[in-house]
């Protein structure tokens, strides 16, 4: 195969997404400038700090810095003048219907029409409505004098997962009717599927719908699972058999069939509000993402209610540990996490908590800074000391096989609120402890 030439590539913010693709195809051989109005985080990162926890991410961002593929700046015009490709990673946080907020990205595309001195492809990959790349199209071009397209590539990045994701993906998703850039494109994305997996090009519509779709289905996977964990509890079943007895059938699937506490992130939540918001503005209604995110929020509420009827509903000062803040293992990300819900209803209930998490501490610190009932500890063991009991809200790896009589120890209760399914409820029982987990019996 013949040698791609090395691109000169933008990236036009420096979140997950951002960071993440920009390493990567720095690391692939191209030059990327990276563009960021935050001025201390452009600092930091030209100093060889990343602003995240991703695993993988910090060598290859180090490396790349060092053979100078890999450059910093908060001004936007500077960062993309000799760019062939700009990419727009920028936030589209949730309004307060639920609709995406674009002005991030519209604000950015208005700036560019007035930058452009050659033909470029801009490349929406944050997340955005059915309809984003024509609006785009058309700001740049009240101001444009150059020819340029606008492109739909959409992200399928998994936070803990995504330098992996991104060099080795099982799709790519473009979404354009331009011949131009449908070359440019493929020549870019062509190293990072060698391996025979699909560029899948379609008009720049589908591509934005095929984003929500996907995020939204597997939200609804997540949360037709702890459906029936629940009734599960109720009949006297066992939610891991029925979850391997389902999952074993391949039109189903084994991924997102474990339940738990709900989903959180960055993507579903927004992503499912955002797609019923498009929904109704072309008056239809989404009925079963309507029932996913009711689901979704009663889920949250799951292992609370468990922690009040084990307490007759009284649990002021009483203090707790809890095990895990990311809405996830292996990230920071603490964005709609399942474990701020706990926190705030046991503040709420009068409660103490001590609690822990290997890479989202700081974060959380951040939130709740002048609350003194929360305690951020720096080992887990801290986090039990004199606990009435521990609840476990996120699966990092080191919570998988703690030393029980360690925990028995430093317990002032023996009794664990498993939000995870971590451990196996006869298991607690021979230790000792009383065992609340999601669908199964105590």
């Amino acid at each position: 195969m013949a040698k791609i030439k090395a691109m000169n590539i933008a990236i036009v913010g420096t979140g997950y997404v951002g960071l993440v693709t920009g390493t990567c195809f720095a690391d692939a051989g191209h030059h990327v400038t990276c563009v960021d109005v935050d001025a201390k985080k452009v600092e930091r990162m030209k100093q060889g700090k990343v602003p995240i926890y991703e695993p993988l991410l910090e060598d290859i961002f180090l490396h790349n810095i060092n053979e100078e593929r890999l450059s910093f700046t908060t001004d936007l015009a500077g960062g993309v003048a000799k760019a062939d490709i700009i990419f727009l990673a920028l936030p589209t946080p949730p309004g307060e219907d639920g609709s995406a907020d674009l002005s991030y990205i519209m604000g950015v595309a208005k700036q560019l029409g007035t930058i452009l001195d050659g033909y470029t492809i801009i490349v929406d990959k944050s997340t955005v409505p059915v309809g984003t790349a024509q609006k785009v199209q058309e700001t740049i071009a009240n101001s444009a004098l150059v020819e340029f397209d606008v492109v739909s590539n959409p992200e399928f990045l998994r936070e803990g997962f995504a330098v992996e994701d991104f060099k080795k993906p099982d799709r790519v998703v473009i979404g354009t009717e331009s011949e131009r850039a449908r070359k440019v494109l493929s020549e870019l994305y062509a190293p990072f599927v060698r391996e025979g997996d699909p560029i899948l090009f379609m008009n720049e519509r589908s591509a934005e719908m095929t984003k929500y779709a996907a995020n939204a289905f597997l939200a609804t996977k997540i949360s037709f699972m702890n459906e029936i964990a629940n009734l599960c509890e109720r009949v006297g079943a066992n939610v891991d058999s029925v979850r391997l007895g389902i999952g074993s059938d391949d039109r189903i699937g084994k991924r997102f069939l474990f339940p738990g506490i709900g989903y959180g992130g960055s993507c579903f939540p927004k992503d499912v509000l955002a797609l019923q918001k498009i929904a109704q503005e072309s008056d239809y209604e989404l009925q079963i993402l309507d029932a996913v995110t009711k689901v979704n929020r009663a889920q949250k509420q799951v292992l609370f209610e468990k922690i009040m009827n084990y307490y007759d509903s009284d649990v002021k000062g009483k203090t707790f540990a809890l095990w895990g803040l990311a809405f996830k293992p292996d990230t920071d990300d603490i964005r709609e996490a399942p474990a701020l819900y706990i926190i705030d209803d046991l503040l709420k209930a009068g409660a103490f908590i001590k609690a822990y998490d290997p890479e989202a501490a700081s974060n959380v610190k951040k939130k709740y800074e002048n609350v003194n009932e929360l305690t951020i500890v720096d080992h887990h063991h801290e986090a039990l000391e004199g606990a009435d009991a521990l609840i476990v809200a996120t699966e990092w790896n080191e919570f998988s096989s703690p030393d029980f009589s360690r925990v028995k120890e430093l317990l002032s209760g023996q009794v664990v609120f498993d939000g995870r399914n971590l451990y196996h409820p006869r298991d607690m029982k021979k230790l000792g402890f009383e065992y609340f987990s999601i669908g199964r019996q105590a």
